[in-house]
């Protein structure tokens, strides 16, 4: 896949199996390297997050031979004829991986040993390597990581059972890919500059280092003011953010911060044709607010925008 990198603040880090948009203070900088992994997120996003439910069973191995062969899936596209798309699959040598086709539907298969699969760095990165080629050609519906199922007519009737949800999530996904946002900042500086903005704070603080008597309750009122004002500028920053995106997106979700420096964590789902807008309104995001660190990655298949909801069956 092609790569950019746009961001406010360069930051040195390992080598990532993802495209990575970075710049320092705002200027655009070519970066290499690729994530490993991409957004995270659980809770509904809003309208253009879809749930295709289905009585299809999926198979969670047991006890079955480790060398009974199953059938891995990555996704479900709309393809009405057999599709294939090499030796990228999971494996330690890559599995073929091609579709198994039910009308218009195709989900996007290779062989596997039945059992759970090891959610290791590599066996994760196959199964986004796969989306990613897919999605180069088709709208993508992921599966969640380890989904295998035992036949082919098990598949089948996957597509069978669910064929109106998917083709109700793939008509609404047509043309749309997913970026990751995630918004840093250093704390101590922030804390620094609103000690020297807010005069309240400002004046607890010098009498606190005047003081020679106990501080408790003093400290105390003061670490709460410094929270209380770190909340509502992250605030500040983060509806800001959504706002200069919002008409260069179709959706967006904000998932849970990680960590103390995270501020945002947030997905956007961008039509392709306005892909170019985007990737332009972050640039100047991060020209603007160059005291916060942008780490741009996609496009991704929509993961957060797509919620695919199967009962499992363990395989005795």
């Amino acid at each position: 896949m092609r790569r950019r990198s746009v961001a406010a603040k360069q930051k040195s880090g390992r080598a990532q199996q993802r495209r990575e948009r970075h710049s320092a203070k705002g200027r655009p900088n070519a970066s290499s390297g690729r994530a490993s992994a991409p957004p995270t997120g659980s809770s509904p996003a809003g309208p253009a997050r879809q749930k295709a439910a289905s009585p299809a069973r999926p198979a969670v191995s047991g006890g079955a031979a480790p060398n009974t062969l199953g059938k891995y899936v990555y996704c479900v596209i709309r393809a009405s004829q057999p599709q294939e798309f090499g030796s990228i699959g999971i494996g330690a040598d890559p599995a073929r991986v091609g579709t198994v086709n039910y009308r218009d539907l195709a989900a996007v298969v290779s062989e596997t040993p039945m059992g759970v699969q090891d959610p290791t760095r590599e066996n994760v990165l196959a199964h986004q390597r796969v989306n990613e080629q897919v999605m180069q050609h088709h709208t993508v519906l992921p599966m969640s990581f380890g989904t295998v199922f035992k036949t082919d007519d098990d598949i089948v009737e996957l597509l069978r059972s669910a064929n109106d949800a998917f083709s109700d999530v793939l008509t609404k996904m047509q043309g749309k890919l997913e970026f990751g946002l995630k918004v840093l900042w250093d704390r101590d500086q922030v804390v620094q500059r609103i000690e020297q903005e807010d005069e309240d704070i400002l004046r607890l603080k010098t009498e606190l280092s005047l003081r020679t008597g106990s501080t408790y309750f003093a400290r105390m009122q003061y670490g709460r003011m410094i929270d209380a004002a770190l909340q509502a500028r992250s605030e500040r920053y983060v509806a800001e953010i959504f706002d200069a995106l919002r008409d260069v997106s179709v959706a967006a979700r904000s998932n849970k911060p990680i960590g103390d420096k995270m501020i945002m964590n947030g997905a956007f789902l961008v039509l392709r044709e306005r892909e170019a807008a985007f990737d332009a309104s972050v640039k100047q995001l991060g020209t603007r607010l160059n005291d916060l660190t942008f780490r741009y990655t996609g496009p991704w298949p929509p993961y957060n925008f797509v919620n695919i909801r199967l009962k499992l069956e363990r395989v005795e």
